[in-house]
């Protein structure tokens, strides 16, 4: 009995051809990773380009990314195509109830609620849907991190759509001010009431 056909789930495989067939692609078409301190630069020059033209603040400073991709790289996420980075979340944990402004410079490790800081898409990539299906993919992460009970977040009055089409809902307006800027809050319940054992 021949091999091929005691394991008839395989296929054969199929010897190359010895000519070339052009330069083959060693990175993913298409790649979903935390960020690394490393991508700040990458992550900056997105950030910057996006909020300055709006509303002339970036929500993070180069030091500011390098801090928290440094403190909490696991509630980043980074979607790469080619390897290059075309839009991304960064968040850290948060231990109250609503945002202040210790929230925009803190990481508290204790925390059960993510303070989502900043979603960015690269300018070429806008208008494709990238940052619905990025803070969806993130959601999805958060709820399979047991110590998450939920998301926060506060944006511009324009974009309160957008986060509400992701399953947000308005918390009402925030505390924090930048020069003439204001902003509403919106949360969104990553994990549901947990039972405890009796």
């Amino acid at each position: 009995m021949s091999v091929v056909s005691a394991v008839p789930f395989m296929k054969p495989l199929h010897m190359r051809s010895p000519v070339s067939q052009g330069r083959r692609h060693t990175l993913p078409a298409s790649e979903f990773r935390s960020l690394s301190p490393e991508d700040a630069i990458s992550v900056f020059e997105i950030e910057r380009e996006a909020f300055i033209s709006v509303s002339g603040e970036c929500p993070l400073h180069l030091d500011e990314v390098r801090h928290f991709l440094t403190l909490c790289p696991e509630l980043s996420l980074g979607w790469f195509e080619e390897g290059r980075l075309v839009a991304f979340i960064i968040g850290s944990l948060w231990d109250q109830e609503r945002l202040t402004m210790d929230a925009l410079t803190l990481h508290k490790p204790h925390g059960t609620t993510v303070h989502i800081h900043v979603l960015a898409v690269h300018r070429t990539f806008r208008q494709q849907g990238k940052g619905s299906i990025l803070m969806w993919r993130y959601l999805q992460y958060l709820r399979c991190l047991p110590y998450v009970r939920r998301a926060v977040l506060m944006c511009e009055d324009f974009l309160v759509p957008f986060y509400q089409k992701s399953g947000f809902k308005v918390q009402g307006p925030s505390e924090i001010t930048v020069g003439p800027l204001t902003f509403i809050e919106m949360f969104y319940p990553s994990q549901g009431p947990r039972l405890h054992a009796s």
